[in-house]
């Protein structure tokens, strides 16, 4: 019996990684841009893949109540395996539409930086962008931004843009209440205000997503931006060979995931800004043209707020 559980559940693996390899090829491509944080009715109300597995499962196991009632639960042990798997797959906008990259036949990469920032190593790689003359996007942590607001101002300052990647940055908030999901999203909405813009993209940390996603993102007028090439550097916990990974991982249209967060052991930021020059250097080396998150999903990352509106 276990042995079928345990074969049960790495055949629904392999179907989402199939799964996640068809949406990365098909890539969510959403040209209708969000204005003044308005979702374009197109997207409101999307029926997700979800519930259309849902329906199938539910359907299929109605069919075979009435033939074969003990293979029933079949169907619906695989729609819930599926569910558990489907958070995981960052590519796979399973519960909602997730932006992960954008193919637009042209050899394009956009950077973007989580967890921070970091008054350590972020002014540092502003340095380096500024060098390389690329613009990135950094999706920023609510309590981090609350403790550094220079580093904010010096980001958008210096043309790059901001998205919000919560408050605590919780790896299990998806697991938390659909209020406290809104709060953690929101109050980063609130600080990132009193700087005068309002991101309009979220990343959830980890990249993990669930069912409640999609109705605060909703609530908030904002959507889910996520990744399609990363080095699994654990938040720069280990850095080592972080350039060689990305650079053989990138595609056109990327978004490619790194983190401004001071990296551990080794020669600890000294290596990592190495790898962070290899990498930009690697991309135009490759062919790729560096470009702003906006201008490859073809929407906005962020709007700007002005004194006398602050909401808008």
């Amino acid at each position: 019996m276990a042995d079928g559980i345990i074969a049960m559940i790495r055949k629904v693996k392999s179907w989402g990684g199939i799964w996640e390899r068809m949406v990365s090829r098909f890539p969510m491509e959403v040209p209708a841009p969000i204005k003044n944080g308005v979702v374009p009715d197109r997207e409101r109300g999307v029926i997700s893949p979800a519930h259309i597995a849902g329906v199938v499962a539910f359907s299929i196991a109605g069919f075979l109540l009435w033939i074969m009632p003990t293979l029933a639960i079949v169907p619906l042990g695989l729609f819930i395996l599926l569910c558990l798997v489907a958070p995981f797959l960052t590519r796979a906008g399973f519960f909602l539409p997730v932006i992960s990259r954008r193919n637009s036949g042209r050899n394009v990469a956009a950077l973007t930086f989580d967890d921070g920032p970091d008054p350590e190593v972020t002014p540092l790689l502003l340095e380096v962008l500024r060098r390389h003359g690329v613009q990135a996007t950094f999706f920023v942590v609510g309590v981090k931004v609350e403790r550094n607001p220079e580093l904010i101002r010096e980001i958008l300052s210096r043309g790059h843009t901001l998205g919000n990647h919560s408050c605590h940055h919780d790896p299990f908030l998806m697991l938390r209440s659909r209020t406290r999901l809104k709060e953690e999203i929101a109050h980063t909405q609130d600080l990132l205000a009193k700087f005068f813009v309002r991101p309009l993209t979220f990343r959830p940390p980890v990249g993990i997503t669930n069912p409640r996603l999609a109705v605060v993102l909703r609530e908030l007028g904002m959507y889910c931006v996520t990744f399609s090439c990363r080095a699994f550097d654990r938040g720069n916990r280990r850095i080592e060979g972080l350039a060689t990974t990305i650079l053989k991982k990138v595609r056109p249209g990327a978004i490619i995931l790194l983190h401004d967060v001071t990296p551990s052991g080794g020669r600890g930021i000294a290596q990592w800004l190495a790898e962070m020059e290899q990498i930009f250097s690697g991309l135009k080396t490759k062919g790729y043209e560096i470009i702003r998150l906006s201008e490859l999903m073809d929407r906005p990352v962020m709007e700007h707020l002005t004194a006398d509106n602050p909401d808008r």
